[in-house]
């Protein structure tokens, strides 16, 4: 029992990372399937590396600089592999009209302008985040948006249909449906580094990032009837934005309003 997790585990290290597994691990669609439910614990380890290269760089330069680092390590860690899912979505959800299209541009892989427009939005909407969020937040914050964020997006594989189904498709054997055991799994991986916040209240977050499951789950279904493993990839980096505005909304909440209250 405790083998086979060992090798399920390489198997959501070596696809989600770029991180090497060992060369004695099996790879298989069963067992990248059922990976999926590491794929918050996947979030633990490349926040932890962020965190690890922000603290170490803070010993030397600005917090600004040191972020921008933490950042870069996060991105070499995973290979950006969820930030092409967002080029490529902001790219087919942009230029295409049709279910077809919108496929059809989103596997192609050369990012195109609203691709390069919405990375590089993105990259500055998170540095900016980051750099606002005050120093006894940011470690838990950063931690809690990589592990938060993977549980939202491995939640439309719970939830919603897998609509691409050529062979060429990567992520076509981590779509299939996830069934309720792994599912708790991860919820339980990926929700558990919010004890870590200060106050209970933190736990708030999941408000808006749930209408944000919501809204893309929506959005996805009206013009392609599902989603696709660019869908996960931009879901991913999208939590992790709301994840992080949301901290610091409720921080400035607790910071400014008299009428504090804790749960």
């Amino acid at each position: 029992m405790l083998k086979s997790e060992i090798h399920i585990f390489f198997n959501a290290l070596v696809f989600y990372s770029r991180i090497p597994g060992p060369s004695w691990v099996k790879h298989s669609e069963e067992n990248l399937n059922k990976a999926t439910r590491y794929f918050p614990l996947i979030g633990w380890i490349v926040g932890g590396i962020s965190i690890i290269i922000y603290l170490l760089a803070n010993q030397i330069f600005p917090k600004n600089i040191a972020l921008l680092l933490s950042m870069a390590a996060g991105i070499l860690t995973t290979g950006g592999f969820h930030e092409d899912g967002f080029a490529d979505v902001c790219d087919g959800f942009g230029g295409g009209w049709t279910k077809s299209k919108i496929l059809e541009i989103m596997k192609d892989s050369r990012v195109g302008t609203y691709g390069v427009l919405g990375l590089v939005l993105l990259l500055l909407i998170k540095f900016f985040s980051l750099l606002e969020i005050p120093e006894n937040l940011l470690l838990v914050s950063i931690l809690c948006s990589h592990t938060v964020s993977r549980l939202l997006a491995s939640s439309f594989i719970f939830t919603h249909q897998y609509v691409r189904e050529d062979a060429l498709s990567k992520v076509k054997p981590v779509a299939k449906k996830l069934s309720s055991s792994n599912f708790l799994i991860a919820l339980f991986i990926g929700l558990s580094p919010l004890f870590l916040f200060p106050e209970l209240i933190y736990f708030l977050v999941l408000i808006p990032l749930l209408i944000t499951k919501w809204w893309l789950g929506r959005y996805f279904t009206k013009w392609i009837g599902g989603y696709t493993g660019d869908c996960l990839g931009a879901t991913q980096q999208i939590a992790e934005i709301v994840f992080l505005l949301s901290v610091i909304v409720i921080n400035n909440t607790l910071t400014t309003n008299p009428w504090k209250f804790y749960l």
